[in-house]
């Protein structure tokens, strides 16, 4: 074994390791994961608000549940698959910088917006 292998082998093997991003870094997996988790909150937020008050604010039909639940079925679905995308093909584990923490949350946010889309929808169609 010659010297110049002896002394390349522990750069090689450093160089083809992947680093962990930086903290402060936004990597791709981290933006798609955070639009996703942001999509989701959205879902919850106006699922929440067609299961609170489904007929609007001064008691006239005028669809504004039907509206909001259907589009915290929209932005859970969006979400759902977003993460679904990021944690497929994020490299790495949880604290890589790839994502996968922030596009585990938004499956489970984006789902939480579709079950209460479609609580709101069920509910709007048995009463009205």
């Amino acid at each position: 074994m010659s010297v110049r292998s002896v002394l390349a082998a522990p750069v090689v093997a450093h160089i083809s390791v992947p680093a962990a991003a930086d903290a402060y870094t936004m990597s791709s997996g981290r933006l798609w994961a955070v639009v996703a988790a942001l999509l989701g909150l959205l879902g919850v937020a106006a699922g929440g608000l067609a299961l609170a008050r489904p007929a609007g604010r001064f008691g006239t039909r005028t669809g504004t549940g039907r509206s909001r639940a259907v589009v915290a079925l929209g932005a859970g679905l969006i979400s759902t698959a977003l993460g679904a995308v990021v944690v497929a093909t994020a490299e790495g584990g949880l604290g890589t910088g790839n994502g996968l923490g922030g596009a585990v949350v938004a499956l489970v946010v984006g789902l939480i917006g579709i079950l209460l889309g479609g609580l709101a929808l069920s509910r709007l169609r048995r009463t009205g």
